[in-house]
């Protein structure tokens, strides 16, 4: 089980100072959390993708080069890689260019977004966004597993021969998440590569994320990588914490007030019933997460939003000492003792390597947990027939 953060990267004024952060000190402020995510033992740093204010993480994959060199250990991702308007000959570049800078500690999550307007801005039309998505990622899939590439579809031009470069760390493709919170085709997608399925309900229902969870579990096992239960899921999470549950409501409650977005909407109170929110003590936090093994089943990635809606750095670093030194060792056992026998952890680098058999060209930091082995063999390609009707699908 992976636990770790995600950040939106939003450049929100704080409430109760009237203080905005620069765009500067913003993007320092989220390396300053992304290496506090390690200090404090957790096992995920991902950033989001965006190209218009109020947010800045427009370069997800310089700044996690950045990180790359700064961090030892956690492993390092993104929480949206928009596969609908980037070339996917460049995301499969960069991401082989971060698997060889990183050592290995990189995968990402592919999604469409939640920006409408950014679609016209990178030359695509919004109402290709499922086709979009179906048809870049059947390419990309091809470029980190084929040294040679034969390709033509309806969105980009075609290429002949082609080899991306560089090639895959130890020839082994990053690990691929197909984010969606509302579509069942990237749900089916994700199956149907025996990819991970990763729902961001930060502003869903349970039940909803359930029934999308469970669509792909039953689509994988269909397309045939496994068991259901066997299925790589992972959601998302909000929690704000202190000692004491009633100074966390009260100190949390201006910025949930004014966030921009979901303030000005339903009371904080209703928001956290309904979704995964939970704001109050580390206790309330470690009964709300056990609980969702019992409305998802095993899965493999927990990420939680700490740094959104103006909270100040220093507060952020205090919510991830008690992330790091209260929650998650607890929520580790729990999850541990409750899992069923034979689900899979999470994939990594050197778990999927050594499912393949082959010998790493990397070298190992010591003592890197991401770096541990006993994964079973998962996100194959699946077999030629089904392969067949998600290229019609796409367009080849």
């Amino acid at each position: 089980m992976q636990f770790g953060i995600f950040s939106v990267g939003d450049v929100t004024t704080d409430p109760t100072t009237g203080k905005t952060p620069t765009e500067h000190e913003r993007i320092q402020a989220i390396l300053a959390i992304a290496r506090k995510a390690e200090e404090v033992g957790l096992d995920v740093f991902a950033t989001g993708e965006h190209h218009n204010p109020p947010f800045v993480p427009s370069s997800p994959t310089t700044m996690l080069g950045f990180l790359a060199a700064q961090t030892n250990r956690i492993l390092l991702s993104t929480s949206t890689t928009l596969i609908t308007t980037n070339d996917p000959v460049k995301i499969a570049e960069d991401f082989a260019m971060l698997q060889h800078i990183s050592g290995g500690r990189v995968d990402l999550m592919m999604g469409r977004g939640n920006t409408g307007p950014v679609y016209p801005w990178f030359g695509k039309d919004i109402r290709d966004g499922i086709s979009l998505a179906i048809e870049n990622y059947a390419l990309l899939h091809r470029l980190w597993r084929e040294d040679f590439v034969d390709w033509e579809g309806k969105f980009r031009t075609p290429l002949q021969g082609f080899q991306s470069t560089p090639r895959p760390l130890d020839g082994i493709a990053p690990f691929v998440w197909h984010g969606s919170i509302r579509s069942p085709q990237i749900a089916e997608q994700a199956a149907y590569y025996g990819d991970g399925f990763f729902h961001n309900n930060i502003f869903w229902p349970q039940q909803h994320t359930a029934q999308m969870i469970n669509l792909y579990r039953e689509r994988y096992e269909h397309y045939g990588h496994g068991p259901a239960a066997h299925a790589i899921v992972g959601v998302g999470g909000q929690v704000f914490m202190r000692k004491n549950s009633q100074a966390a409501k009260d100190e949390f409650r201006p910025y949930f007030n004014n966030a921009p977005v979901y303030g000005h909407g339903p009371s904080m109170e209703e928001f956290t019933e309904q979704t995964p929110l939970t704001v109050g003590s580390p206790q309330e936090v470690i009964d709300r997460y056990a609980a969702q093994q019992e409305l998802y089943g095993d899965y493999q990635r927990q990420l939680f939003l700490m740094d959104h809606a103006g909270l100040p750095l220093k507060t952020v670093l205090e919510q991830l000492d008690l992330l790091g030194e209260e929650v998650v060792p607890v929520l580790r056992r729990e999850f541990a003792a409750k899992r069923a026998p034979g689900v899979p952890d999470a994939p990594t680098h050197a778990s999927l390597l050594a499912a393949s058999g082959a010998v790493s060209q990397a070298i190992a930091p010591q003592n890197d947990p991401t770096y541990d082995t006993g994964f079973g063999v998962t996100g194959i390609a699946p077999g030629a027939a089904t392969l067949a009707s998600l290229d019609a699908e796409s367009g080849r």
